[in-house]
């Protein structure tokens, strides 16, 4: 090929390149409008904001020192919702009274969590937590537990907070069932 040639196919070449570039713009351009306006997007930033209240929640529910009764209930009223709440408001006296008796101080830390549902329309979801528990009353030495607890958060204007909560089960039990032989 000739020098002449060559200068001849430059032109073309270079509009091509060109071509190429904008293509690859545009196509680099679409795909992160697309993923940042991408519905899955949205619903792992509520799953993680759920989990995270979630997590706080339980572990404020299972924390509470007699020396500083008043705050960590009222913490407790603050972190959940519905039923839940109301039963806390209205127990609170006697439960106060419990606990200062037995001069208990639990702790609690969360091991690990998921969002087992999640209904963004509904402003619903469901979570299991692992949390370590640990309870010292009086001078007795501390008793650490580990628990799984089932909650279900309810979204409301302050955000996502426990409207019900429970143990979940741990393990399983040998079968009822008749074996084939029977």
């Amino acid at each position: 090929m000739t020098v002449r040639a060559m200068r001849e196919r430059l032109p073309v070449l270079a509009v091509c390149l060109v071509l190429l570039a904008a293509g690859a713009a545009v196509w680099g351009g679409w795909s992160w409008y697309a993923a940042a306006h991408d519905g899955a997007a949205d619903l792992a930033r509520s799953r993680d904001r759920a989990l995270a209240a979630g997590e706080q929640a339980v572990q404020n529910l299972n924390t509470l020192d007699h020396a500083a009764l008043a705050p960590g209930l009222d913490l407790w009223e603050q972190s959940t919702t519905g039923d839940l709440h109301s039963q806390l408001v209205q127990g609170r006296a006697e439960f106060e009274k419990q606990v200062k008796q037995a001069q208990s101080v639990t702790t609690a830390r969360v091991l690990d969590g998921a969002v087992t549902e999640l209904d963004q329309a509904a402003g619903q979801a469901a979570v299991l937590i692992a949390v370590r528990i640990t309870v010292r009353t009086g001078q007795e030495q501390p008793v650490t537990k580990d628990s799984r607890m089932l909650g279900r958060l309810t979204r409301t204007g302050e955000g996502w907070k426990l409207s019900a909560l429970g143990q979940a089960p741990m393990g399983t039990t040998a079968s009822t069932a008749p074996s084939a032989g029977q």
